[in-house]
């Protein structure tokens, strides 16, 4: 039997019924699990539960059962919510103590060998009640609000009459280690329905006979950027009445003391009042009438002799007991009359374009226009330009405009509606159209209407940190800038697209807000499935690739440490070591079109300015990439991939990256421009070990590209089928990818 059972509930995040829960970040729940098995202490099994439909944590849970036989995952059906889940862990443990865990919380570092210390030192009590940290999402220090009320506590295990302010109520579920024995003994279980962990709390402190405490961290609880979803309106706080009845009924049944039945029933009605006076949480009607069960629950719980605390809370609990609702609402209003004096305004925006944004807002949405946006108005390029050609075929009825700067208007194709970046147009179409998809983010001015849709289509994998996670590189966050307004963007999204799984976890940590998630893959890699032999043709004709020359592109990313492009490879000396059979394809950031100086080998093929990358890709034979997101597209091409990491070391400490890229290297690595000559020069490029490599890096990196990612998103945002009726990608093995131009005889 394992020392400890730990129980990780994926389901959902526990909202109110009506709402669409917000799915646990896969992001989150694997650092929850890694944090587990990260401890020292090995004497322990690890139980992730999810909902059986949800994808998502199930693969997750099923990766990390496949590295660590300790992992045993779970599942509960979806109806039976958060307390299912736990229920369905629980069921599932066999070790002598049960810890219970959010999924995304994380276990501190020495947490369980210190558990087992306080354990081994205490002998067997029921419950083990320990400190934690509440961890702000973003600035702040982190608070451990258990610490005061434990370090009053008796030193060794001790009964619950020594120290009756010690409550599940007053302390949370996760971060608790519960004996499993006095659970089943007892058969306690979480209730159905919200605000269960305070009827479970509330009943572990029932029955505990033996109690003791551990005066350090063992949880860190992250307190999500959108806040406890209970605390929203609705009327699943009557729920909370609920709770609050079956704790207290079931002390009345096995006759509590009151000296234990008071510091319970105090704690419990210090929660139903904060929730009577929040000004949101209840409507008007719904609030009398909660205000009015809870003075009846009051009056029939309260222990005899029970003294009422004091001050302002106090005279609250003296007018729930009397029903004195009106006398307690004016009470109310006064406080929150007092809290809001003083709030500043916040000045709006001038400006004549203002002003003509504001009267096209109120005018009703249209909701058969579509705003399209790709890399702040660069042109018809990217993800925003394959859905847009997708929409045209599946959903003619939509009316697609382009926005682009008026520099790169010339460029676009044939017959593409378009509305110029700042211009009268471009402020009418983006206050009235139904949907707005961008890769990257509408400027801050744009308002978010009621029923609107915005998708971010995103451009690209992330290798590299983004969002609030670019925070702790300080190159990366001055040129950054305000992340409160970069959040203020994201907290328009209603959909986010993501190109696989290690684009989810990033996501839902880069940028948290209540987006829905579209694991759909990236609509501008369709192409590399849906291209023939012919399409490759053309485009090589397109860029001057002469007929039978191996073409290697070369494509390194942006460094934000230095300013200007500057090729990390002497590419002309590259050609001569290669010798006439290659040319190289250079491909700078897009940061740079005009920054650079051109090449003057004939043998290198400058493709910066060619707007679409899937061409470039296409033309490609292989890739020569050192940390580019172009290297999870390219990998669907199943064309051999060359890593250049001469300054790995340096990038990764000053712009910060999401995993070990060249442990999971799609092929050879080199670290100096000799080795990447040797690479080529050997057929190791092309040879049967970088195949393994290739291959074990699409399987985890191209899992949702196929071919048909344009018309999923089509389907799922601008004709609003329902997310189950979406078929999923076609798994790897059966996908055809385009064929190069040219294939190595050593492949």
């Amino acid at each position: 039997m394992p020392r400890f059972s730990i129980i990780v509930a994926s389901h959902g995040d526990g909202g109110p019924p009506g709402r669409v829960a917000t799915r646990l970040g896969e992001g989150r729940l694997s650092l929850a699990l890694d944090s587990v098995l990260a401890q020292s202490f090995a004497d322990f099994e690890l139980i992730p539960v999810g909902d059986a439909p949800d994808a998502v944590a199930g693969a997750v849970a099923d990766r990390y059962a496949l590295r660590d036989s300790r992992v045993r995952p779970a599942q509960s059906p979806p109806a039976a919510g958060l307390a299912g889940a736990r229920n369905a862990g629980l069921r599932a443990a066999s070790g002598g103590y049960v810890l219970f865990l959010d999924g995304d919380d994380t276990l501190a570092p020495g947490a369980l060998t210190a558990l087992d210390a306080r354990l081994t030192e205490t002998g067997d009590v029921d419950v083990l009640y320990t400190e934690h940290e509440r961890v702000p999402w973003w600035e702040g220090a982190p608070a451990n609000p258990a610490a005061p009320l434990l370090a009053k506590t008796p030193q060794g295990a001790f009964s619950p009459f020594e120290a009756p302010q010690v409550t599940g109520v007053h302390l949370p579920v996760w971060g608790t280690a519960y004996r499993r024995s006095f659970l089943a003994e007892h058969q306690l279980a979480f209730p159905d329905g919200n605000f269960t962990d305070v009827g479970f709390g509330g009943l572990v402190t029932v029955y505990a006979e033996r109690v003791a405490t551990l005066r350090s961290v063992v949880v860190r609880h992250l307190l999500r950027r959108q806040g406890d979803p209970l605390n929203l309106p609705g009327e699943h706080h009557m729920e909370l009445l609920d709770r609050a009845d079956e704790v207290l009924t079931r002390a009345g049944e096995v006759a509590l003391s009151e000296d234990r039945s008071g510091p319970l029933f105090e704690q419990l009605f210090a929660a139903v009042l904060k929730t009577a006076a929040h000004p949101a949480r209840l409507s008007g009607r719904r609030r009398r009438a909660f205000f009015r069960r809870a003075g009846r629950l009051y009056r029939r719980h309260r222990p005899d002799g029970f003294r009422r605390p004091g001050g302002s809370l106090g005279v609250q609990h003296r007018l729930l007991a009397a029903g004195a609702y009106t006398a307690f609402r004016t009470l109310r209003d006064a406080n929150r009359r007092a809290s809001a004096a003083g709030r500043r305004v916040p000045r709006a925006r001038g400006l004549r374009t203002r002003l003509y944004y504001r009267r096209q807002l109120r005018r009703r949405i249209d909701p058969d226009l579509a705003v399209f946006c790709a890399y702040w108005g660069r042109g018809y390029a990217c993800n925003p330009a394959a859905i847009h050609a997708k929409a045209a075929e599946l959903a003619p009825h939509i009316r697609s405009v382009f926005l682009v700067e008026s520099d790169q208007v010339h460029a676009l194709p044939a017959g593409i509606d378009h509305a110029v970046i700042g211009s009268r147009r471009y402020w009418q179409v983006l206050a009235r159209a139904k949907y707005l998809v961008n890769n990257a983010n509408f400027e801050g001015a744009v308002v978010k209407r009621p029923g609107s849709v915005h998708l971010s289509t995103q451009h690209g994998t992330p290798l590299k940190k983004m969002g609030v996670e670019q925070a702790e590189y300080p190159v990366v966050a001055a040129a950054t800038g305000s992340f409160d307004r970069l959040l203020g963007r994201v907290d328009r999204w209603d959909f986010n697209l993501s190109s696989n799984r290690l684009s989810t976890e990033v996501w839902e940590r880069s940028f948290p807000a209540s987006y829905e998630m579209l694991e759909y893959g990236y609509p501008r890699n369709d192409v590399y499935y849906t291209a023939t032999a012919d399409d490759v043709r053309r485009v090589r004709e397109r860029l001057g690739i002469p007929a039978g020359r191996t073409a290697l592109l070369y494509a390194p990313t942006h460094r934000d440490h230095q300013s200007g492009f500057h090729a990390q490879l002497d590419v002309e000396a590259l050609c001569e070591a290669l010798g006439d059979d290659f040319v190289i394809l250079l491909r700078a950031h897009y940061f740079y079109d005009d920054a650079r100086d051109r090449p003057r080998d004939e043998r290198i093929i400058d493709v910066t300015g060619h707007r679409s990358s899937e061409d470039v890709c296409l033309a490609a034979d292989a890739l020569i990439t050192d940390y580019s997101s172009i290297v999870f597209d390219y990998a669907n091409l199943d064309r051999p991939i060359v890593v250049y990491a001469d300054d790995w070391d340096v990038y990764r400490e000053t712009r910060g990256v999401t995993f070990d890229f060249l442990g999971s290297a799609p092929g050879p690595v080199a670290r100096t421009a000799d080795e990447l000559a040797a690479v080529f020069r050997s057929g190791r490029w092309a040879g049967a070990e970088a195949a393994g490599l290739r291959a074990r890096f699409r399987a985890r990196f191209c899992e949702f590209d196929d071919g048909r990612a344009a018309e999923r998103v089509v389907r799922r945002v601008l004709l609003g089928e329902p997310a189950e009726q979406i078929e999923p990608a076609v798994p790897l093995a059966r996908r055809t990818p385009a064929p190069a131009a040219v294939t190595s005889s050593r492949s």
